[in-house]
């Protein structure tokens, strides 16, 4: 059997996905190792965001309107400060793979949203009774974490990256209802210059830019800062709107819990990470939960295609 270039298209996009963002974890790690934390991801969103939006005006996209930057800002302090920052702030202290896993609990807090936010889409019983090992799965980290031993900080840390994972729910909750009035590219794009904006200032209050030091910076670490950029932001991202117009949006969701177990590999296999059996097991718990409600979710969408295509048969009297 013979592969459509349509077909390779798909693999080579999902593999953008699951492995270069699976991957992301790590090279925030070594960036980290001598460069700030917003700074880092400040220049890595202005850097990302100029390209995606330069793009999209070279093809052509309109100049953005005060609704479009309201809209952008908005949802680029929720993604890339809410999130992405408090993501590098946290992850100088905390492993690579227990990042990975608290920002897959993305669609554990979006299902929540959904049932708390008038004119959301309800959720059902099954997605209501999917939640439950999720929580479960970061109810047992805390209590590991708790019960460790000298681990209070780590413990602060995991709430942080829970609040980072509800903070990019509430960016998708956002950017959901507006996405169709602007062009995607152009957008993110915007999205990543408000946030990366919005960073920098953080960086110069904190105290970042004034004892930096350029010369100190690692090779390592600029290493990391560029696949974070181009191969994270660019071409990851490219990949995943490509992924989103040719294929079910659940199963370009997948990535949420394919992510985390590349990030655990990573972190064992170069920075010596070695996560207990509590953690693993909550890791389990969490992409069990994740998974059944992306397939759960899948599913629906699929029956509500079938349904409306029907009725629509029935009202040409072909069904």
């Amino acid at each position: 059997m013979t592969l459509s270039r349509s077909h390779v298209g798909i693999g080579a996009g999902f593999a953008a996905i699951y492995l270069i963002w699976g991957s992301t974890y790590l090279a925030l790690a070594l960036g980290l190792r001598t460069m700030p934390p917003f700074l880092l991801m400040s220049v890595r969103c202005l850097v990302g965001g100029a390209i995606l939006y330069g793009y999209a005006r070279i093809r052509g996209a309109a100049s953005p309107s005060a609704r479009m930057w309201t809209v952008a800002g908005l949802c680029g302090l929720l993604f890339f400060v809410g999130c992405h920052g408090v993501l590098a702030e946290a992850q100088q202290r905390v492993p690579t793979g227990l990042a990975a896993l608290m920002l897959a609990t993305i669609p554990l807090w979006i299902a929540l949203l959904q049932s708390l936010v008038p004119g959301g889409d309800r959720p059902t019983g099954m997605a209501i009774a999917l939640l439950v090992p999720g929580i479960g799965g970061v109810a047992l980290i805390a209590w590991q974490e708790m019960t460790s031993g000298g681990h209070a900080l780590r413990l602060g840390d995991l709430f942080l990256l829970l609040g980072a994972s509800l903070s990019w729910a509430i960016g998708t909750f956002v950017s959901e209802r507006h996405s169709a009035e602007f062009a995607s590219t152009a957008l993110a794009g915007l999205e990543l210059l408000a946030g990366g904006a919005a960073l920098l200032a953080i960086s110069a209050v904190s105290g970042e830019l004034t004892t930096l030091r350029l010369t100190e910076i690692s090779a390592v670490s600029l290493g990391g800062w560029a696949y974070l950029t181009f191969a994270g932001t660019v071409i990851a991202f490219a990949a995943y709107i490509w992924l989103l117009k040719r294929v079910s949006p659940a199963l370009v969701a997948t990535y949420t819990f394919v992510n985390p177990i590349i990030a655990v590999f990573l972190g064992w296999a170069f920075l010596g990470e070695s996560p207990t059996l509590p953690v693993l097991a909550g890791a389990a718990m969490i992409i069990t939960s994740v998974a059944g409600l992306l397939l759960s979710r899948g599913k629906s969408i699929r029956n509500d295609e079938l349904s409306s295509s029907c009725e629509h048969r029935v009202s040409s009297g072909h069904c």
